[in-house]
């Protein structure tokens, strides 16, 4: 295979049919098209296997594989997918191929060149994440209508971090969800589900689906 063009070039960790485990889309049949690499180590993260390794693919042919399983909605996620600038042409091609298209992003890099169509769901990190100071503030000012905002809460303070946030920039009235997720396994569902109760909180409880439909696997498959 002759090399691939540096602008046309993806480092890829996989690409794989599943269902969406979380936002909004839970339990639609999705094709995760994951990205090597990220700029983030959340204290939480279940994806460590995205921080290395991974192959050198084109966007075409990425895009190809994406489209083949037939299935509408195809999210580009990671490790932090925005880390590699050839994320922005992937995600374009996608949307001119007629996919409906997700970006799952940590919120630390700017998505401002993100193509209008794409639902990106952003990511808040609080304190527990321990990449509390990597937040791009100015994302905020970005989102669309369309957008979501999740934050994954391992305690208390987390939880009372984000909710300061979301009432503050009242994020329930400028994106179409806002999502608060449990780190598996260590902050109890009804636990948080309780402390949303109690504030009224305009927001979703977003458990990790795949999680429970596969548990000893990390991916959804």
């Amino acid at each position: 295979m002759s090399e691939i063009p540096a602008d046309e070039r993806l480092r890829l960790s996989e690409v794989y049919l599943s269902v969406q485990g979380e936002s909004s889309y839970a339990g639609v049949p999705c094709v995760f098209v994951r990205l090597t690499g990220c700029n983030l180590r959340c204290t939480w993260c279940d994806s460590e296997y995205t921080f290395t390794g991974g192959e050198h693919r084109s966007i075409d042919d990425v895009v190809a594989q994406a489209l083949s399983f037939g299935v509408p909605l195809i999210e580009v996620t990671g490790g932090e997918p925005l880390a590699q600038r050839q994320c922005i042409p992937l995600l374009q091609r996608l949307v001119d191929a007629g996919a409906h298209v997700l970006l799952e992003t940590s919120g630390s890099i700017d998505i401002g060149p993100v193509p209008a169509e794409v639902g990106v769901i952003l990511d808040l990190k609080p304190p527990g994440s321990g990449e509390e100071d990597k937040n791009l503030w100015s994302n905020l000012e970005k989102l669309r209508p369309h957008h979501e905002v999740k934050s994954v809460i391992a305690d208390r303070a987390d939880y009372e971090w984000t909710r300061e946030i979301l009432l503050r920039e009242k994020l329930h009235e400028r994106v179409a969800h806002v999502l608060l997720s449990p780190v598996w396994g260590q902050l109890e569902p009804k636990t948080l589900v309780e402390w949303m109760l109690e504030d009224r909180l305009q927001a979703r409880l977003n458990l990790q689906q795949h999680k429970l439909i596969w548990p000893a696997a990390e991916r959804g498959v």
